[in-house]
């Protein structure tokens, strides 16, 4: 009984029979495995009502790459600028897998610090250093069977690289303090805003490992490349905060367009953040152009930043958000847009096939 108060999961009286104790022994594993599969479980329903949103052909590219690499085992290393949706790929490759029905653990190797990060990934043992008062599973441990998602593995010591690269290679791991090694299968997912190829060269990452990582590369698009997303994505946001004020919110024609010039360095989590603010401070239904941030308002936001573009094609772009934010307005009705436009509907359908807008 004391040894139970101390943390014991289980007691046995001697003289003990040999059955018995493998009886005890496999329930304590399989209770291991069923937290392990909850936490996982919560995890998953936390993100479960998030999805990729887009209609674009650069999004369309990433829904038939996700529907070929899913059902694979390959190790994939996602990458793209912050905000682009990485860990939403990453969680459409785990739901749709083979082991979908299998933990799926996730780790910000940036949001631990260096010295307690091994012991997240592989574990410890009690008394492996000062306040290991119990042992530990790591995560490759809690996701044996299912995936593993290590996020922002550009920022992963070079030290921790070299064991990673270990255990990708032997499908086993080591707790800190043990000298036994555990074999675990797990599907490993990565992802990265980094340029691994330039950390390479800097000497902050192991070309071996990006080798290793590299063998299905999955590229997240940002939203300047994909605007015909952004009403979408605009209505989806707004549906969603809608319910939690309220009250059904809109967005002005001018307010769209407004939008649709702007490049989005912080992508759909930029716009996502955008759309809450001016749910919140809106003053009625209708969201108008000056309920947006000001410095969207500015006619040269970003133009700092943002490196001149010959004439030809910055007539394009231009041309191009005006469809899509005509579309928008009236609703995907081509006749209707094509009259606010002042073209015809053909001629419409030529501008929409030459600058690859699918409703």
């Amino acid at each position: 009984m004391g040894f139970a108060g101390r943390g014991a999961a289980d007691y046995i009286l001697k003289p003990f029979e040999m059955d018995d104790l493998i009886i005890r022994i496999n329930r304590i594993l399989e209770m291991q495995t069923v937290r392990a599969r909850c936490a996982s479980l919560e995890d998953r329903c936390r993100q479960a009502h998030q999805e990729i949103i887009g209609t674009s052909t650069a999004i369309r590219k990433i829904f038939t790459m996700l529907g070929q690499i899913a059902p694979t085992d390959s190790t994939v290393l996602i990458s793209g600028e912050s905000g682009t949706g990485k860990e939403l790929a990453a969680n459409a490759l785990h739901r749709d897998s083979l082991r979908a029905d299998k933990p799926y653990i996730r780790i910000n190797c940036a949001a631990i610090p260096d010295g307690l990060l091994e012991s997240e990934l592989f574990g410890h043992e009690k008394g492996a250093f000062t306040g290991a008062h119990a042992k530990k599973l790591g995560r490759f441990e809690l996701a044996d069977g299912g995936t593993l998602l290590l996020d922002e593995i550009g920022d992963l010591p070079l030290g921790l690289q070299a064991k990673l690269l270990r255990v990708l290679e032997t499908g086993e791991c080591e707790r800190l303090g043990s000298t036994r090694t555990t074999r675990v299968d797990v599907r490993l997912l990565c992802a990265t805003a980094n340029d691994l190829k330039k950390e390479v060269k800097v000497g902050r990452f192991r070309q071996d490992l990006l080798y290793r990582l590299s063998v299905i590369p999955l590229h997240m698009p940002p939203l300047r490349e994909r605007i015909e997303d952004i009403p979408l994505l605009v209505n989806h946001f707004l549906h969603e905060f809608s319910r939690k004020r309220g009250m059904a919110l809109t967005l002005s024609n001018e307010a769209m367009q407004c939008l649709l010039g702007y490049d989005f360095p912080g992508n759909v989590r930029e716009l996502k953040n955008i759309i809450e603010r001016v749910s919140v401070l809106s003053k009625g239904p209708v969201i108008v152009l000056k309920d947006l941030p000001s410095d969207l308002q500015n006619p040269d936001h970003g133009s700092a930043a943002t490196p001149l573009l010959p004439l030809a094609e910055s007539l394009a772009r231009a041309e191009k958000q005006c469809i899509i934010g005509a579309l928008a307005h009236c609703g995907n009705n081509r006749t209707r847009a094509a009259e606010a436009l002042g073209i015809s509907r053909k001629n419409l359908w030529e501008k929409m096939k030459l600058y690859q807008i699918e409703l």
